[in-house]
């Protein structure tokens, strides 16, 4: 029987281990974390909408389900590709054909300052911080007498105009709006500043130009303040350094301008696009290695002149297609090229607001797309019960405005104001 091994537990790997379920492959995906993570709500665990575990499965209880397919908790240290191995730091394992899946890490272009005081919404851990930074601002705001300390503790940067940004930047307005004012009378909300910062003249590239219009002018009805064509050069504990030798004051600094592929990318000597992502052939394999697939965000494959993006789509697409492919490999049949088929963008920005384009052509904005991302996103979401507890959170957030989760959660407010270190990325984590 062939084995094939599985780095990461991401979109691109569980849908690669879904392909090869059942059909008389050894299959073992290994992964430092031991639940799949679904990072596109990563953003509401941070404005305290959902409970951090409803976004966390089980990898195990995902893959017992599927025949064949088993798991590891490791971490990759190093792929000798000669003798097919792959090396953990407790042992090490062989395979007959190899998927490279782990997905990517936040990319800060160079900018140390920004890497060690910002946060980016990569991880469940560092989003869970993130939420006690938010959070444990407004409680050092509520204790504090100088109006002018105050409006610094209640000012919020968010770097980045892509879907990550633009949705963080909406929830978190909307948790001030409906929660934070009640919880704290002595604040004012007026005291509290949310700008959203963008390289490029306008917010969400992929959406048409009428899309964009519309959820800058959402955002702005909000409250928040979205600024365009701004470069950002740095940031320190009180402030984001702009390019033009400006600044804007910012007690919290959220960083989602950026990505690049997993640490493991860089380590192995192999051809490399841009932002570290792995070269591959039209069949997502590695030249001269037709045993070892590179999927998702980790993979840099030009389409049309352009790299395919670094999207949930393109990772599950491309699980699915690596999975099949390695079947046809084993069965001596030929493999057609991986093609991509984009279905479209979406992105909410509030209540009752959201748009879609659907597969280019398909175009709404306002609530009907705002319940066509809910119901998408509860979807694809693992697990039952998650997906139960998800959505009865959005009820309850809809129809009572209630964030649940304003919890200061394994911190104190010492420890939430020293510089930030952004963790180390191992090789083997989730993503696309």
């Amino acid at each position: 029987m062939k084995r094939a091994v599985i780095i990461g537990m991401g979109f691109a790997g569980l849908n690669a281990a879904r392909a090869l379920a059942g059909k008389g492959v050894d299959v073992l995906v290994i992964d430092r974390r031991n639940f799949h993570l679904f990072q596109p709500l990563l953003y509401q665990v941070a404005t305290a909408s959902i409970e951090q575990e409803y976004i966390a499965y089980p990898s195990r209880a995902v893959l017992r389900k599927w025949k064949g397919i088993n798991f590891r908790l490791g971490e990759v240290t190093g792929i000798d590709f000669d003798n097919r191995i792959v090396r953990l730091a407790d042992g090490e394992v062989s395979y007959d054909y190899l998927v490279l899946a782990a997905g990517s890490a936040t990319n800060y272009f160079g900018m140390k300052s920004m890497e060690e005081h910002s946060f980016d919404l990569k991880s469940l851990d560092r989003t869970v911080r993130l939420r006690n930074h938010i959070l444990n601002s407004f409680e050092l705001a509520a204790c504090e007498p100088d109006p002018a300390k105050r409006r610094a503790l209640l000012s919020f940067v968010v770097v980045g105009g892509g879907p990550a940004g633009v949705e963080f930047a909406g929830s978190l307005q909307e948790l001030i709006q409906y929660e934070i004012i009640k919880d704290y009378p002595n604040l004012d909300e007026s005291e509290t500043k949310i700008v959203l910062l963008e390289a490029r003249g306008s917010i969400l590239p992929f959406l048409p130009e009428k899309q964009r219009d519309y959820a800058v002018r959402k955002l702005t009805e909000m409250g928040v303040e979205v600024r365009l064509n701004v470069q950002v050069s740095g940031a320190d504990a009180e402030k984001v350094l702009l390019a033009n030798g400006t600044h804007i004051p910012a007690h919290t600094i959220v960083w989602t301008a950026g990505v690049q592929a997993a640490a493991i990318a860089a380590a192995l000597e192999l051809p490399k696009g841009a932002g570290d992502r792995i070269a591959v052939e039209p069949d997502l394999t590695i030249a001269g290695r037709p045993e070892v697939f590179v999927v998702g965000d980790i993979a840099f494959l030009p389409q049309n002149g352009v790299p395919l993006p670094m999207l949930a789509q393109v990772a599950m697409q491309g699980g699915e297609y690596t999975g099949k492919a390695i079947l046809n490999k084993i069965q001596g049949l030929p493999v057609a090229p991986f093609k991509y088929f984009d279905r479209g963008n979406m992105v909410i920005i509030g209540r009752n607001a959201a748009a879609v384009n659907a597969f280019g052509v398909i175009r709404f904005n306002g609530y009907f797309a705002w319940v066509a991302w809910l119901a998408l996103h509860l979807y694809y979401l693992a697990g039952f019960r998650n997906r139960t507890m998800v959505g009865i959170s959005w009820i309850l957030n809809y129809f009572f405005r209630s964030h649940q989760v304003r919890v200061i959660s394994a911190s104190t407010a010492k420890e939430e104001n020293v510089p930030l270190k952004r963790p180390e990325v191992a090789a083997g984590t989730q993503a696309g």
